[in-house]
């Protein structure tokens, strides 16, 4: 059986504290991650990125992703927002959205998975927990096929 090429994906990355998408950035490439990342800080900027509004029009410079890693609790627009909208679009909704929140409440779990998320993903407080996730996602992203 012969083992399909990597796909080489464009990830979206959508997190509002700085911190954070540091600390995401740099363990998905300390896992091997060497994808395209486009990181956007608040929903309403994921929104307009994701159906090409204002300053993201053009697809050469933006390019659609074919992975979002979302966070819930954002300025602007909030995840379930953003999930709503890519859920509405029958060309977004194929894209694969993990939530990637520090919240692990079970009606949020449960709304998310309503709106479309794929996965949930609880963001550890203890930074080697946290950094530890990151590089799985890393693996995960190694192993995992993305729709076209």
């Amino acid at each position: 059986m012969e083992i399909p090429a990597k796909q080489s994906v464009t990830i979206m990355l959508v997190e509002d504290d700085d911190g954070h998408r540091l600390l995401i950035r740099e363990n998905l490439r300390a896992g091997g991650v060497v994808n395209n990342l486009v990181e956007i800080s608040d929903g309403q900027q994921a929104i307009d990125y994701l159906t090409r509004r204002g300053q993201y029009h053009d697809r050469t410079r933006f390019p659609k992703p074919g992975l979002i890693l979302l966070d819930i609790k954002m300025p602007k627009a909030d995840g379930f927002a953003v999930l709503e909208r890519i859920n509405a679009d029958p060309e977004l909704r194929l894209i694969p959205v993990l939530m990637l929140t520090s919240t692990d409440d079970q009606l949020e779990v449960n709304r998310c998975y309503t709106l479309g998320a794929n996965s949930y993903v609880v963001k550890p407080v203890r930074y080697e927990e946290f950094q530890e996730r990151i590089r799985a996602l890393g693996l995960f992203l190694d192993i995992v096929r993305f729709p076209e």
